[in-house]
């Protein structure tokens, strides 16, 4: 009698999506998981008997675009662009998909970051999963029964880029439109 514990894996998300295979580059319909461990898991059918192929994201993925930061990059046919997403891995390829819509695209692209970025340790005690912050020198401290694991995560330096340019623009913005103000002030005090 086996009496070996089974750990559950949640689901983030899953959901039909267009994949275009490494070798051929011809696009094939898989239904996709997309697992809390940060496994990407690709099916035949969405009764997941038929296994074709696994990303790992933890570990391999560098950078997740989606719609139209993908350009250059030909969708299937009857698709526009802008349901693109494209998964760029640590050894150099490229995971491209296309979902069905812009903001189906949007989706994959978020959970995929989301499961890429947040470790998420199971606890079987409790069967759940448990959301880890980081602490101001990026460690992570676990303790899931007994002792305690000291985990170091590095972050993406170009990690939140995108914000630090967008303030920039609106303090650039607020700045030109109170220079352009003063310019006027001779003009009231004739």
């Amino acid at each position: 009698m086996d009496r070996s514990p089974t750990i559950h894996i949640a689901l983030l998300k899953s959901g039909w999506l267009w994949r275009q295979t490494s070798i051929l580059k011809r696009w094939k319909l898989n239904w996709c998981d997309l697992w809390i461990d940060g496994s990407l898991v690709f099916y035949k059918t969405d009764s997941r008997r038929e296994f074709e192929h696994r990303v790992g994201l933890k570990t391999s993925c560098v950078s997740v675009k989606s719609g139209l930061e993908s350009a250059g990059l030909s969708p299937p046919e009857n698709q526009p662009s802008e349901n693109m997403v494209v998964v760029q891995l640590r050894d150099g390829s490229t995971v491209i998909l296309c979902a069905n819509s812009e903001d189906e695209a949007l989706a994959w692209k978020l959970t995929i970051l989301e499961a890429r970025r947040n470790p998420f340790p199971y606890d079987p005690y409790d069967d759940s999963y448990q959301s880890v912050p980081m602490d101001g020198n990026n460690t992570i401290y676990l303790t899931p029964g007994s002792g305690t694991h000291h985990i170091l995560i590095q972050r993406d330096p170009y990690d939140g880029i995108g914000e630090q340019v967008a303030l920039g623009l609106l303090a650039g913005l607020a700045a030109g439109a109170a220079m352009r103000s003063f310019l006027w002030m001779p003009l009231f005090f004739c």
